[in-house]
């Protein structure tokens, strides 16, 4: 089974969105629904990931997160990567913020 991929407007409201970028990347600006699972040590923490339903997968530009959602579809998880990732959430005009108190951006 090959990885789906979809465009940022087509994740549906209140989905499981996973953000695998690093913790700065993070830290600058994210999706506020996202749940924060960096690529580097998501092995360690699966047990943080929901075992039913979609799983959108967003990374910077959509290529960690294909790397991710892959993996995790190999492995039992029903996986969609968010095509172009965070810097395509941007220009469709989805909202991000940003840990503290600076203004979201995106690394």
């Amino acid at each position: 089974m090959d990885l789906e991929s979809v465009d940022p407007t087509a994740v549906p409201s209140g989905a499981q969105l996973i953000d695998v970028r690093e913790q700065d990347e993070w830290d600058a600006g994210h999706a506020p629904s996202a749940q924060h699972l960096p690529a580097s040590t998501l092995l360690e923490h699966l047990d943080e990931l929901p075992e039913d339903g979609d799983l959108y997968i967003v990374c910077r530009s959509g290529g960690r997160s294909t790397q991710v959602g892959t993996w995790l579809l190999a492995n039992g998880y029903d996986a969609i990567n968010v095509r172009g990732g965070m810097g395509a959430w941007i220009e469709a005009d989805l909202p991000i913020e940003a840990v503290g108190e600076g203004e979201p951006f995106i690394l």
